[in-house]
């Protein structure tokens, strides 16, 4: 005799009833599997990846990569067609559309795209690539966005406050001044993925939103593929560091839902988490008050959800905004004591006494992070007024001790 529990009360069943509980669960689950649907060429799923490049001044092609889950004996193809978005086809970009077709043993091809190059300063624009009419697979991801980066905006790098490379009883122990042609990656590593970020953040971060261009770093956050991209890029186990002066040069995004921020977390935060870790926000602007940044330091205990925080903030005069010209966010971070400024003028501290009776975290060691968030709990999600997409320029970054 078997015996089941239901609830709180065992149920007898005897063999001939098992049996016959057996074969109606199974005829449910064919039910159940036959109601799914199923497209041509069962499991082998095919999809498309976007791409990005800088548009250049002559014709330049971008490759999008098309792949299929897995190898198939039976022979797959599927049609490509452009789409206008913010480019405009024969202007942007020259318009093309075929059929792709895959050997049995081939898994990826490219749809090739010419991009007109031009020297004129514009915006960056997008096209859309969309896949259809499958034959031997299903299509899971069938559209790819297609960014056009401007590469024909000149920074002024001397428009806007500057800070020097010395300063009396200082000496200038690590700085990135952004002059190659590449990002250095032996000082900075990016972050991937849209997780929300503790903060409900709608951005996927990438490193195809950072390069560098006119001696200034760039972060971009644009709208594509249905949501939102950009970068984070962070200096952890590679540059940390414990107090010193700190200058960083930059131009900021605005409009609504644009969260940029140039940061530091303790080096413990790989053990130990946030915020027990401590953060320093050395620079915080929300696109919806783009004369207004903030300082702010966190902290709690390991296993929060939340942090303890003391912050300032700081106003342009004359509704100049942060967007409109280079600016200087420093701190002075001594023994128990943290002071923010922009361009030179103090106007926020914090001291060990703030924290009371609370484990003060800020005299050890700490790296640095710089992104842009597009959403989130602080600034809230864009609107029909936010404008896409949204730099953040970076000129330098200068440790002194």
């Amino acid at each position: 005799m078997l015996v089941e529990f239901y609830g709180d009360s065992p149920l007898k069943i005897n063999h001939s009833m098992k049996i016959e509980w057996l074969l109606i669960t199974f005829s449910l689950m064919v039910l159940s599997c036959s109601s799914t649907e199923v497209g041509e060429g069962g499991n082998v799923r095919i999809a498309i990846d976007s791409y990005s490049s800088a548009e250049g001044n002559d014709t330049n092609a971008f490759d999008f990569n098309v792949r299929l889950s897995e190898t198939t004996a039976s022979s797959v193809s599927v049609e490509y067609n452009l789409e206008e978005i913010t480019a405009t086809k024969g202007e942007d970009f020259e318009d093309n559309s075929g059929v792709l077709s895959f050997g049995s043993s081939e898994t990826s091809k490219t749809i090739s795209v010419n991009v007109l190059g031009d020297d004129e300063i514009e915006s960056d624009e997008q096209f859309r690539v969309v896949l259809s009419n499958p034959s031997g697979a299903t299509i899971s991801n069938g559209t790819a966005i297609g960014t056009i980066i401007n590469d024909d905006i000149t920074q002024d790098t001397t428009d806007g406050y500057v800070t020097p490379l010395s300063y009396e009883g200082y000496d200038l122990v690590w700085n990135d001044e952004f002059n190659g042609s590449q990002i250095d990656l032996s000082c900075w590593t990016f972050e991937f993925g849209a997780t929300g970020w503790g903060n409900n953040e709608l951005q996927n971060y990438t490193d195809n939103n950072a390069f560098i261009e006119d001696g200034s770093l760039v972060i971009e956050a644009r709208e594509e593929n249905g949501g939102y991209t950009s970068t984070r890029m962070i200096t952890g186990e590679k540059k940390e560091f414990v107090f010193g002066r700190i200058d960083i040069r930059a131009k900021l995004p605005q409009g609504q839902g644009v969260w940029p921020a140039l940061w530091m977390l303790g080096a413990n935060w790989y053990e130990q988490g946030w915020p027990y870790c401590g953060e320093i926000d050395i620079m915080e602007l929300v696109g919806h008050e783009p004369s207004k940044v903030h300082g702010t330091a966190h902290w709690g205990e390991q296993g929060w959800s939340g942090s303890i925080f003391k912050g300032g903030s700081y106003t342009l005069k004359g509704g100049e905004r942060f967007s409109e010209k280079y600016h200087v966010f420093s701190i002075i971070w001594e023994l128990d004591n943290i002071s923010w400024y922009v361009d030179d003028e103090l106007y926020h501290t914090l001291n060990i006494a703030d924290l009371g009776t609370q484990e003060y975290p800020f005299n050890k060691e700490f790296f640095f992070l710089f992104n842009i968030a597009v959403g989130g709990n602080w600034p809230g999600n864009p609107d029909e007024t936010t404008v896409f997409p949204q730099r953040m320029y970076v000129d330098y970054i200068r440790v002194f001790q």
